[in-house]
């Protein structure tokens, strides 16, 4: 799949490295006298020797690991030395998109979709986590729940949240002339707007479906001015990620009544991010020498509603602390140039790196059960090839 000239991508090298063994100690060897075997009273000191402090060695280990698994969340990992001491302190901002609720099919009831975001709202409070949703105002014409899926919309923000615009039905940029994208904003906005002006807020950010920012590079800019002239600034993601995929089998299970599918995809699901956050960490620190705040992307689902605490404890774990997203597009390295276009929403980080000239970085692909459920190619695979 082409790339707009960004050119063939590095090959993501190994998250683990080899150690070095410690080559055996030697001992004076048994040796045979006249017919019979005996012992070099020197060697057998020292086996002794070595043997012994090599026991205490080893439950010294035992020791250290004990009190390791009771201090360690289980989702912690090794930060790199420059974010540990003395390097940029850990942030992120958190936003979801596809307010109030994706993933089900559209088969969930008014309450359904106001519990579910109550679930996710409850998490964020709990845990002093600032968030901003993005909304599509279609999906609050479902018939008979337009009130109950609006009031979802009206508890987010008098829980301490923000609303931002994901235009009215979630179409790609890509494939939407720059007119007609146009009125997808301008239709996502009356009840979004609205429902702020409520409260004195303003709706000012907006957020690309798809992360898809347009065919060419004219309807880029065309559109940014217009965003502009309407008071958006648009939401940038760095933490882009396949938890859609985990998200929508989720609630296949749910609704399947598959319980071991369910805890599968749940215990899979955190472990996964923290690959992806590993992985945008990394490409932060080669772009800027350091780990920028973070922007990340996640959705208004089922599985967010049920299990988003382990997401926050991952994060906390690895040392992170949440700020709102006008904090993290603070910092300066939000301004950097982005020339990017094409049919494939990327991260921003990703973005800044190609147009710097240097090569797509492929992404860590899907846990392999989680794999079977990305059945669209265009999906969660297609951004970890080699050659882009």
């Amino acid at each position: 799949m082409g790339t707009n000239g960004a050119g063939s991508a590095n090959k993501l090298t190994g998250m683990n490295r080899r150690t070095n063994k410690n080559r055996p100690v030697s001992t004076n060897r048994l040796t045979r006298k006249d017919g019979r075997l005996i012992t070099n009273r020197r060697g057998v000191l020292l086996a002794a020797i070595f043997c012994a402090a090599a026991s205490l060695a080893f439950v010294a280990a035992a020791d250290a690991q004990r009190r390791d698994a009771r201090t360690k969340s289980p989702h912690a990992a090794q930060s790199p030395p420059a974010a540990r001491a003395g390097g940029e302190a850990r942030r992120v901002a958190v936003t979801f998109d596809d307010l109030p609720m994706t993933g089900d099919g559209g088969r969930s009831s008014g309450e359904q979709v106001a519990e579910n975001l109550k679930k996710i709202a409850e998490t964020l409070k709990a845990n002093d986590v600032p968030a901003i949703g993005f909304v599509n105002e279609n999906k609050l014409e479902a018939p008979g729940q337009r009130e109950a899926r609006t009031d979802a919309l009206r508890a987010w923000l008098d829980a301490g949240f923000d609303l931002g615009n994901h235009t009215y039905s979630h179409r790609s940029f890509y494939r939407t002339p720059l007119a007609a994208f146009e009125q997808e904003v301008i239709k996502g906005e009356p009840v979004t707007k609205q429902l702020l002006a409520e409260r004195g807020k303003s709706l000012r950010y907006f957020r690309h479906p798809f992360l898809n920012t347009g065919r060419t590079l004219a309807d880029k800019r065309a559109f940014e001015k217009f965003l502009a002239a309407r008071g958006y600034e648009v939401a940038p993601v760095t933490v882009d990620n396949s938890e859609w995929v985990f998200a929508q089998a989720y609630s296949d299970a749910i609704r399947g009544g598959d319980d071991a599918k369910r805890r599968r995809l749940a215990a899979e699901y955190a472990p996964y991010m923290e690959t992806m956050f590993e992985f945008y960490e990394r490409l932060s620190r080669d772009l800027f020498k350091r780990e920028i705040p973070q922007v990340l992307l996640v959705h208004a689902n089922q599985l967010n509603g049920d299990h988003f605490a382990e997401i926050v404890s991952m994060l906390k774990a690895r040392g992170y602390s949440f700020i709102t997203l006008d904090e993290a597009l603070a910092d300066p390295a939000y301004r950097s140039s982005d020339g990017y276009v094409g049919d494939v929403g990327v991260s921003w980080l990703q973005r800044w790196r190609v147009t710097r000239g240097q090569a797509f970085r492929p992404e860590p692909p899907l846990p392999e059960y989680a794999r079977r459920f990305d059945a669209d190619i265009r999906g969660a695979s297609f951004k970890t090839r080699a050659e882009r």
